[in-house]
């Protein structure tokens, strides 16, 4: 009978989790015995390394390693090892493959697999992570948001005494997420989501790391190099100010003191910017801070005693801290996974736990199409958003609406499907993620109707169609997986993972 798996694919580190034959949600250790895996590759005589030996050697050079990868997936970033090149999809389909060969061994086969995203990935980002998942080799035909599978494991944890309103504050080592829940026993609804993709523990390293070069160069009036304090030093020196007030740092034979208090100045804005989303998606959610019954923590960064503070001026009330905040998340995946997956395969104990799961998602973002609209006050056309998905809908999803040719004898449509965070009609602020035209027979007259369908599915993937109603012409675009090989996806079976 195979296994289950959930992982929890992270910018800094990964982690991953079955369900076992209790029916319990459990981790499972890497080949090092460890129960996370640093999301780090470097690459000597065809030979891929994934882990802490990567990790290390990032931290040396950052030229000899690739690290924080996660964050430009669905981007162009390319990353130069030792004369290969690599970008975001195959070095995140490396670590895939690096926890599935050590998932193999622990567990035997594999069935189905579900990968964890940040709820405010794009959707060219959410195709990189299936993409990636491919090129590793693994059965995934779902993904969930990180901030949900965190929900679903306090569900499960705390069973029957779990209703009402929560938060779940996702600050890992490189994006944050805060989700508004409804519970209901194990019932998890999605209310509302926001976050960010570009702020986490990698940024309060780097942070770290600015002002240690600054008081350093206050000292001695010497430029501090990268290489004399890197953001390994910086990352364990962060988890040594959670515990303490100052740190005393030896660079190159010189002491530098650093204090809790000037740490966490130095990151006060990027803790204010986490304080904001929150309180934008309570907003969104329809609810007051009172409604919110608990805060529920995923993700390394959430140990910060100023991000926990934080938390307390935001919602008014302590988070809670009855799990590990490194496992939540790969812990809710092995969950939907085995919710997700073929039921027969489950034993009888894996079953009764899975019954009792419903997740109900909701999306997070805006999606339309750019149209030209009638503007009354200038009694005249012009282009504007128009949306057909409203961020925070339930998924899945499928909305249909009637557009119609603006002139005599057009021949052509230009089909575009807009994504942005907020309802905005403008289309300069939108980001336009596919284009294509639709062809229309000549000689026709103006207003003809074209129909346009969105289906969001429970990958939150977008499928879209425009159809010439008259001749049944239409341009499908399916966004939810790569429907063309590449040369470069092969690339992964060139190289052996460590």
């Amino acid at each position: 009978m195979s296994s289950f798996l959930g992982i929890d694919l992270g910018t800094t580190f990964s982690a991953m989790a079955t369900i076992d034959d209790s029916g319990r949600p459990v981790i499972v250790h890497n080949s090092e015995g460890e129960n996370i895996t640093p999301s780090c590759v470097t690459e000597e005589g065809g030979t891929v390394e994934v882990g802490e030996f990567a990790r290390r050697a990032w931290g040396a050079d950052e030229t000899s390693a690739a690290a924080r990868f996660k964050r430009e997936m669905g981007a162009d970033t390319e990353y130069m090892l030792n004369g290969h090149s690599f970008n975001s999809v195959e070095l995140s389909s490396f670590v895939l493959k690096k926890l599935a060969q050590d998932a193999k061994k622990v567990l035997g086969e594999i069935g189905e697999v579900v990968v964890t995203i940040p709820a405010n990935f794009s959707n060219d980002a959410r195709d990189a992570t299936m993409q990636a998942a491919k090129k590793a080799g693994l059965n995934v035909n779902y993904i969930i948001n990180e901030p949900t599978a965190a929900a679903l494991f306090y569900a499960h944890k705390n069973g029957g005494d779990f209703h009402g309103n929560y938060a779940v504050y996702d600050l890992g080592g490189g994006t944050f997420d805060v989700s508004v829940i409804k519970v209901d026993g194990h019932q998890v609804d999605v209310l509302a989501t926001n976050g960010v993709s570009k702020l986490g523990g990698d940024d309060f390293d780097r942070t770290l790391v600015k002002l240690v070069q600054r008081k350093y160069h206050d000292q001695t009036g010497e430029i501090l190099e990268p290489e004399d304090f890197t953001t390994n030093n910086a990352e364990d020196e962060k988890k040594s100010l959670s515990k303490r007030k100052s740190v005393l740092i030896r660079v190159n034979k010189k002491i530098v003191e650093v204090t809790k208090e000037e740490f966490e100045e130095a990151i006060s804005t990027l803790v204010t910017q986490a304080e904001l989303l929150c309180e934008s998606a309570i907003e969104e959610a329809g609810l007051n801070v009172t409604d919110i019954k608990a805060v529920l923590l995923a993700g390394g960064s959430t140990r910060i005693p100023a991000v926990r503070h934080s938390i307390e001026r935001v919602f008014g009330q302590q988070p809670l801290d009855s799990a590990n905040v490194d496992e939540v998340v790969a812990l809710g995946a092995a969950l939907y996974a085995a919710y997700r997956g073929d039921r027969s395969k489950l034993s009888a104990a894996q079953a009764a736990t899975i019954d009792k799961i419903n997740v109900t998602e909701s999306t997070s973002k805006c999606f339309g199409t750019i149209a030209m609209v009638h503007n009354e006050e200038r009694d005249e056309r012009a282009p504007t958003n128009s949306i057909l998905i409203n961020k925070g809908d339930k998924i899945p999803i499928s909305i249909t609406e009637s557009f119609y040719t603006v002139g005599d004898g057009q021949q052509s449509v230009l089909c575009r499907l807009t994504e942005s965070t907020a309802p905005e009609t403008d289309p300069k602020f939108v980001k336009v993620v596919w284009k294509g035209d639709l062809e229309l027979p000549a000689g026709r007259p103006a207003g003809q109707e074209i129909k346009i369908t969105y289906t969001y599915d429970s990958n939150q993937m977008m499928k879209c169609s425009f159809v010439d109603v008259a001749t049944s012409k239409k341009v499908e675009i399916d966004l939810s997986m790569t429907q063309t090989s590449s040369e470069s996806e092969s690339k992964i079976d060139e190289f052996l993972v460590e």
